[in-house]
Protein backbone atom coordinates (compact mmCIF):
# COMPACT_ATOMS: atom_id res chain seq x y z
CA UNK A 1 0.00 0.00 0.00
CA UNK A 2 1.36 3.45 -0.92
CA UNK A 3 1.97 6.23 1.61
CA UNK A 4 -0.94 8.18 0.15
CA UNK A 5 -3.24 5.18 0.48
CA UNK A 6 -2.27 4.77 4.14
CA UNK A 7 -3.00 8.47 4.75
CA UNK A 8 -6.46 8.01 3.30
CA UNK A 9 -7.24 5.06 5.59
CA UNK A 10 -7.08 6.22 9.22
CA UNK A 11 -7.50 3.64 11.95
CA UNK A 12 -11.04 2.81 13.03
CA UNK A 13 -10.03 3.72 16.60
CA UNK A 14 -9.16 7.24 15.51
CA UNK A 15 -12.32 7.54 13.46
CA UNK A 16 -14.48 6.27 16.33
CA UNK A 17 -12.89 8.82 18.67
CA UNK A 18 -13.41 11.60 16.14
CA UNK A 19 -17.04 10.60 15.57
CA UNK A 20 -17.75 10.51 19.29
CA UNK A 21 -16.20 13.94 19.97
CA UNK A 22 -17.98 15.40 16.93
CA UNK A 23 -21.37 14.15 18.17
CA UNK A 24 -20.91 14.93 21.87
CA UNK A 25 -18.87 18.12 21.58
CA UNK A 26 -16.58 17.06 24.42
CA UNK A 27 -13.40 15.03 24.81
CA UNK A 28 -14.42 13.89 28.28
CA UNK A 29 -17.89 12.79 27.13
CA UNK A 30 -16.31 10.88 24.24
CA UNK A 31 -13.92 9.23 26.70
CA UNK A 32 -16.85 8.06 28.82
CA UNK A 33 -18.72 6.75 25.78
CA UNK A 34 -15.75 4.76 24.49
CA UNK A 35 -14.45 3.72 27.93
CA UNK A 36 -11.11 5.47 27.33
CA UNK A 37 -9.21 8.21 29.10
CA UNK A 38 -9.52 11.78 27.94
CA UNK A 39 -5.81 11.71 27.11
CA UNK A 40 -6.30 8.69 24.86
CA UNK A 41 -9.11 10.46 22.98
CA UNK A 42 -6.93 13.54 22.60
CA UNK A 43 -4.06 11.49 21.17
CA UNK A 44 -6.36 9.77 18.68
CA UNK A 45 -7.65 13.11 17.44
CA UNK A 46 -4.15 14.57 17.25
CA UNK A 47 -2.95 11.55 15.25
CA UNK A 48 -5.91 11.85 12.89
CA UNK A 49 -5.35 15.56 12.30
CA UNK A 50 -1.66 14.95 11.61
CA UNK A 51 -2.46 12.12 9.23
CA UNK A 52 -4.98 14.19 7.28
CA UNK A 53 -3.06 17.45 7.53
CA UNK A 54 -6.30 19.21 8.47
CA UNK A 55 -7.48 20.84 11.68
CA UNK A 56 -10.75 19.16 12.68
CA UNK A 57 -11.59 20.82 16.00
CA UNK A 58 -11.19 24.22 17.59
CA UNK A 59 -11.53 25.25 21.21
CA UNK A 60 -14.50 27.49 22.02
CA UNK A 61 -15.82 29.07 25.19
CA UNK A 62 -18.36 26.26 25.36
CA UNK A 63 -15.92 23.43 24.77
CA UNK A 64 -14.83 21.83 21.51
CA UNK A 65 -16.30 22.74 18.14
CA UNK A 66 -15.80 21.36 14.65
CA UNK A 67 -14.00 23.41 12.05
CA UNK A 68 -15.66 23.71 8.64
CA UNK A 69 -13.50 20.88 7.33
CA UNK A 70 -14.23 18.88 10.49
CA UNK A 71 -17.98 19.28 10.05
CA UNK A 72 -17.86 18.01 6.48
CA UNK A 73 -15.65 15.10 7.50
CA UNK A 74 -17.87 14.26 10.48
CA UNK A 75 -20.98 13.86 8.33
CA UNK A 76 -19.23 11.48 5.97
CA UNK A 77 -17.45 9.49 8.66
CA UNK A 78 -20.60 9.16 10.79
CA UNK A 79 -22.48 7.61 7.86
CA UNK A 80 -19.56 5.32 7.02
CA UNK A 81 -19.28 4.06 10.60
CA UNK A 82 -23.01 3.31 10.67
CA UNK A 83 -22.60 1.18 7.54
CA UNK A 84 -19.61 -0.64 9.05
CA UNK A 85 -21.55 -1.36 12.25
CA UNK A 86 -24.55 -2.61 10.24
CA UNK A 87 -22.34 -4.82 8.07
CA UNK A 88 -20.64 -6.24 11.16
CA UNK A 89 -24.01 -6.96 12.79
CA UNK A 90 -25.21 -8.69 9.64
CA UNK A 91 -22.07 -10.82 9.53
CA UNK A 92 -22.47 -11.77 13.19
CA UNK A 93 -26.18 -12.58 13.01
CA UNK A 94 -26.43 -13.98 9.50
CA UNK A 95 -29.13 -11.45 8.55
CA UNK A 96 -27.51 -11.04 5.14
CA UNK A 97 -28.43 -14.60 4.24
CA UNK A 98 -32.09 -13.57 4.04
CA UNK A 99 -31.61 -10.25 2.28
CA UNK A 100 -32.10 -9.59 -1.41
CA UNK A 101 -30.50 -6.41 -2.73
CA UNK A 102 -32.12 -5.79 -6.09
CA UNK A 103 -31.47 -3.10 -8.71
CA UNK A 104 -34.61 -2.05 -10.57
CA UNK A 105 -35.29 0.13 -13.58
CA UNK A 106 -37.23 3.26 -12.55
CA UNK A 107 -40.36 2.93 -14.70
CA UNK A 108 -40.47 -0.85 -15.02
CA UNK A 109 -39.86 -1.12 -11.28
CA UNK A 110 -42.57 1.28 -10.15
CA UNK A 111 -45.21 0.41 -12.75
CA UNK A 112 -44.82 -3.32 -13.30
CA UNK A 113 -42.67 -4.94 -10.62
CA UNK A 114 -43.42 -3.19 -7.32
CA UNK A 115 -47.23 -3.61 -7.50
CA UNK A 116 -46.57 -7.37 -7.64
CA UNK A 117 -43.90 -7.54 -4.91
CA UNK A 118 -46.42 -7.91 -2.04
CA UNK A 119 -47.16 -11.36 -3.45
CA UNK A 120 -43.50 -12.35 -3.12
CA UNK A 121 -43.27 -10.86 0.39
CA UNK A 122 -46.35 -12.79 1.45
CA UNK A 123 -44.92 -16.05 0.11
CA UNK A 124 -41.40 -15.43 1.47
CA UNK A 125 -41.70 -13.31 4.65
CA UNK A 126 -38.23 -14.39 5.77
CA UNK A 127 -36.57 -12.53 2.86
CA UNK A 128 -35.95 -8.82 3.22
CA UNK A 129 -35.95 -6.72 0.05
CA UNK A 130 -33.64 -3.75 -0.48
CA UNK A 131 -34.21 -1.82 -3.71
CA UNK A 132 -31.84 0.42 -5.62
CA UNK A 133 -32.58 2.26 -8.85
CA UNK A 134 -29.98 1.65 -11.55
CA UNK A 135 -29.87 2.20 -15.31
CA UNK A 136 -27.35 0.32 -17.41
CA UNK A 137 -24.61 -2.13 -16.51
CA UNK A 138 -22.74 -1.72 -13.21
CA UNK A 139 -20.35 -3.63 -10.93
CA UNK A 140 -22.42 -5.89 -8.64
CA UNK A 141 -19.64 -6.25 -6.05
CA UNK A 142 -18.96 -2.53 -5.83
CA UNK A 143 -22.65 -1.69 -5.56
CA UNK A 144 -23.38 -4.48 -3.06
CA UNK A 145 -26.29 -5.81 -5.15
CA UNK A 146 -27.40 -9.41 -5.69
CA UNK A 147 -29.37 -9.10 -8.92
CA UNK A 148 -30.77 -6.54 -11.34
CA UNK A 149 -33.65 -6.03 -13.72
CA UNK A 150 -31.93 -5.25 -17.01
CA UNK A 151 -33.30 -3.95 -20.29
CA UNK A 152 -31.33 -4.35 -23.49
CA UNK A 153 -29.40 -7.40 -24.63
CA UNK A 154 -28.28 -10.44 -22.57
CA UNK A 155 -24.68 -9.25 -22.57
CA UNK A 156 -23.89 -8.41 -18.92
CA UNK A 157 -20.24 -9.40 -18.26
CA UNK A 158 -19.90 -12.00 -15.50
CA UNK A 159 -23.65 -12.40 -15.06
CA UNK A 160 -26.34 -14.78 -16.20
CA UNK A 161 -29.23 -13.02 -17.95
CA UNK A 162 -32.58 -14.77 -17.58
CA UNK A 163 -35.09 -13.67 -20.23
CA UNK A 164 -38.26 -12.16 -18.79
CA UNK A 165 -40.24 -10.48 -21.57
CA UNK A 166 -40.04 -8.43 -24.70
CA UNK A 167 -41.92 -5.22 -25.40
CA UNK A 168 -43.85 -3.55 -28.19
CA UNK A 169 -43.15 0.12 -28.88
CA UNK A 170 -45.05 2.70 -30.91
CA UNK A 171 -44.84 6.47 -31.49
CA UNK A 172 -47.07 8.39 -29.09
CA UNK A 173 -47.87 12.06 -28.56
CA UNK A 174 -50.28 14.29 -26.72
CA UNK A 175 -53.70 14.93 -28.34
CA UNK A 176 -52.91 18.66 -28.49
CA UNK A 177 -49.60 18.04 -30.25
CA UNK A 178 -51.28 15.83 -32.86
CA UNK A 179 -53.99 18.42 -33.42
CA UNK A 180 -51.28 20.91 -34.41
CA UNK A 181 -49.09 18.36 -36.23
CA UNK A 182 -51.34 15.85 -38.06
CA UNK A 183 -49.69 12.52 -38.82
CA UNK A 184 -51.03 10.48 -41.71
CA UNK A 185 -48.15 8.00 -42.02
CA UNK A 186 -44.69 7.01 -40.82
CA UNK A 187 -43.00 9.58 -43.08
CA UNK A 188 -44.73 12.41 -41.23
CA UNK A 189 -43.18 11.26 -37.94
CA UNK A 190 -39.66 11.87 -39.28
CA UNK A 191 -40.45 15.55 -39.84
CA UNK A 192 -41.38 16.18 -36.22
CA UNK A 193 -39.33 16.62 -33.00
CA UNK A 194 -38.47 13.16 -31.72
CA UNK A 195 -37.95 12.51 -28.02
CA UNK A 196 -35.10 10.10 -27.25
CA UNK A 197 -34.10 7.77 -24.43
CA UNK A 198 -30.37 8.05 -23.73
CA UNK A 199 -30.15 4.33 -22.89
CA UNK A 200 -31.73 3.35 -26.24
CA UNK A 201 -29.93 5.37 -28.90
CA UNK A 202 -30.97 2.98 -31.69
CA UNK A 203 -34.68 2.73 -30.87
CA UNK A 204 -35.95 5.26 -33.41
CA UNK A 205 -33.63 3.88 -36.09
CA UNK A 206 -35.09 0.41 -35.49
CA UNK A 207 -38.63 1.76 -35.85
CA UNK A 208 -37.92 3.68 -39.06
CA UNK A 209 -36.16 0.65 -40.55
CA UNK A 210 -39.24 -1.44 -39.77
CA UNK A 211 -41.37 1.22 -41.50
CA UNK A 212 -39.15 1.00 -44.58
CA UNK A 213 -37.90 4.55 -44.22
CA UNK A 214 -34.46 6.08 -43.89
CA UNK A 215 -33.74 7.14 -40.32
CA UNK A 216 -33.97 10.92 -39.90
CA UNK A 217 -31.07 12.82 -38.38
CA UNK A 218 -31.01 12.90 -34.58
CA UNK A 219 -33.34 15.64 -33.39
CA UNK A 220 -35.32 16.57 -30.33
CA UNK A 221 -34.66 16.20 -26.64
CA UNK A 222 -32.86 13.34 -24.90
CA UNK A 223 -33.82 11.95 -21.48
CA UNK A 224 -32.45 9.43 -18.97
CA UNK A 225 -35.76 7.97 -17.80
CA UNK A 226 -39.00 6.93 -19.47
CA UNK A 227 -41.03 8.88 -16.92
CA UNK A 228 -39.35 12.08 -18.11
CA UNK A 229 -39.98 11.17 -21.75
CA UNK A 230 -43.65 10.59 -20.98
CA UNK A 231 -43.96 13.93 -19.19
CA UNK A 232 -42.25 15.76 -22.05
CA UNK A 233 -44.54 14.01 -24.51
CA UNK A 234 -47.67 14.95 -22.55
CA UNK A 235 -46.39 18.54 -22.44
CA UNK A 236 -46.43 18.59 -26.24
CA UNK A 237 -42.68 18.68 -26.83
CA UNK A 238 -42.63 16.00 -29.50
CA UNK A 239 -43.25 12.38 -30.43
CA UNK A 240 -41.88 9.60 -28.22
CA UNK A 241 -41.27 5.94 -28.97
CA UNK A 242 -42.61 4.25 -25.87
CA UNK A 243 -43.13 0.68 -24.62
CA UNK A 244 -46.92 0.47 -24.64
CA UNK A 245 -47.23 -1.64 -21.49
CA UNK A 246 -45.42 1.03 -19.46
CA UNK A 247 -47.77 3.86 -20.47
CA UNK A 248 -51.05 1.96 -20.27
CA UNK A 249 -52.34 4.44 -17.65
CA UNK A 250 -51.65 7.48 -19.85
CA UNK A 251 -53.17 5.81 -22.91
CA UNK A 252 -56.34 4.87 -21.04
CA UNK A 253 -56.64 8.39 -19.62
CA UNK A 254 -56.17 9.95 -23.06
CA UNK A 255 -53.10 11.89 -21.95
CA UNK A 256 -51.14 10.14 -24.69
CA UNK A 257 -52.39 8.67 -27.94
CA UNK A 258 -50.84 6.51 -30.64
CA UNK A 259 -49.37 8.95 -33.14
CA UNK A 260 -48.76 6.37 -35.87
CA UNK A 261 -50.40 2.95 -35.75
CA UNK A 262 -47.25 1.02 -36.49
CA UNK A 263 -46.29 -0.93 -33.36
CA UNK A 264 -42.91 -2.65 -33.53
CA UNK A 265 -41.34 -5.35 -31.44
CA UNK A 266 -38.49 -3.61 -29.65
CA UNK A 267 -34.90 -4.71 -30.16
CA UNK A 268 -34.55 -4.58 -26.38
CA UNK A 269 -35.94 -7.08 -23.88
CA UNK A 270 -36.12 -7.39 -20.10
CA UNK A 271 -33.83 -9.77 -18.21
CA UNK A 272 -33.02 -10.71 -14.65
CA UNK A 273 -29.24 -10.33 -14.43
CA UNK A 274 -27.57 -12.39 -11.70
CA UNK A 275 -23.81 -12.32 -11.06
CA UNK A 276 -22.26 -15.76 -11.32
CA UNK A 277 -21.21 -15.81 -7.68
CA UNK A 278 -24.87 -15.26 -6.64
CA UNK A 279 -26.30 -17.95 -8.90
CA UNK A 280 -26.88 -20.29 -5.96
CA UNK A 281 -27.93 -17.64 -3.43
CA UNK A 282 -31.26 -18.75 -1.96
CA UNK A 283 -33.10 -15.37 -1.99
CA UNK A 284 -32.07 -14.88 -5.63
CA UNK A 285 -33.33 -18.35 -6.57
CA UNK A 286 -36.65 -17.77 -4.82
CA UNK A 287 -37.08 -14.37 -6.47
CA UNK A 288 -36.16 -15.71 -9.92
CA UNK A 289 -38.72 -18.50 -9.73
CA UNK A 290 -41.43 -16.14 -8.47
CA UNK A 291 -40.61 -13.52 -11.12
CA UNK A 292 -40.77 -16.03 -13.97
CA UNK A 293 -44.17 -17.18 -12.71
CA UNK A 294 -45.40 -13.57 -12.61
CA UNK A 295 -44.11 -12.92 -16.13
CA UNK A 296 -45.78 -16.10 -17.41
CA UNK A 297 -49.09 -15.09 -15.84
CA UNK A 298 -48.84 -11.55 -17.19
CA UNK A 299 -47.95 -12.72 -20.71
CA UNK A 300 -50.92 -15.10 -20.74
CA UNK A 301 -53.23 -12.27 -19.67
CA UNK A 302 -51.92 -10.05 -22.46
CA UNK A 303 -52.52 -12.76 -25.03
CA UNK A 304 -56.09 -13.21 -23.85
CA UNK A 305 -56.65 -9.44 -23.94
CA UNK A 306 -55.31 -9.29 -27.50
CA UNK A 307 -58.01 -11.76 -28.62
Amino acid sequence: MSILSRKLLPSTSALAAFDSVARLGSFSAAADELSLTQGAISRQIQTLEQQLGVRLFERTSRGVGLTQAGGTYARAIGAALLEIRAASLNAMTGIHSNTLNLAILPTFGTRWLLPRVPGFVSAHPQITFNFATRIGVFDFDREGLDAAIHVGQPDWPGAECVYLMGETVAPVASPAFLAEHPITGAADVGRLPLLHMASRPGAWRHWFDHAGLSSPPAQGMRFEQFSNVAQACMAGLGVALMPLFLIDTELRAGQLVIACDLPVRSASAYYLAVPQKKAGYEPVLRFRDWLLDEVSRYTAQQEVAAW
